[in-house]
This record gives structure tokens, sequence and C-alpha cells, in this order.
């Protein structure tokens, strides 16, 4: 079962697409331009359509989804937490 894709290998967090993430589980990361799965653990639950982190990440660093630049860590996100407003913030204001 896919848990979450992600374009590039390179991309810093996933978006989760099956309901019922929870803590503990193992996840499979689609890595849609290469067409091949990872798996990365899973250390939070998280909703559809949120994301999940691919890597460690340091305050201040820069998020990338989909080969998109989506903002900067504001608090420091470990591999398979979730990635979400409560810990990445905008660059535009």
């Amino acid at each position: 079962m896919i848990h979450s894709v992600l374009h590039d290998p390179q991309d810093s967090v996933a978006v989760v697409v099956t309901e019922g993430v929870q803590a503990g589980q193992a996840l499979t990361a689609l890595i849609l331009d290469q067409d091949r799965t990872i798996q990365i653990p899973c250390h939070a639950n998280i909703p559809l359509g949120h994301k999940v982190a691919m890597k460690d990440m340091a305050v201040g660093d820069t998020v990338v989804k989909y080969g998109v630049d989506i903002g900067k860590v504001v608090a420091a996100i470990k591999v398979g937490q979730h990635a979400h407003v409560h810990n990445i913030k905008t660059k535009r204001w």
C-alpha cells in the first residue's frame, strides 16, 4: 500500500494519501519521478493530505514539496514526523 507521495527523492516532505497513518508504522512512499517506492518510519499520527518529513530538518532549513520551496522550518523536524503549520512557515512574510 502506498501511504505517501513525493515527486523527487530530494523532496524533504511527502504528502500522506491514505487515512489512518499512525505513529509506529512503516510508511511506503512513492517517488513519482522515478516510479519507485521507499520505506520510512512514521513517528506521529498524520492526517490525510498532510505532510510527512522525508529527512531530518533543522530550524531555518528550506522545505521542498514536489520540487518547490514551500517554506522554512521553524521547529526541528525528524524523518517520519508530521510536517505542518506548527513547524513550517511561509517565507512570504
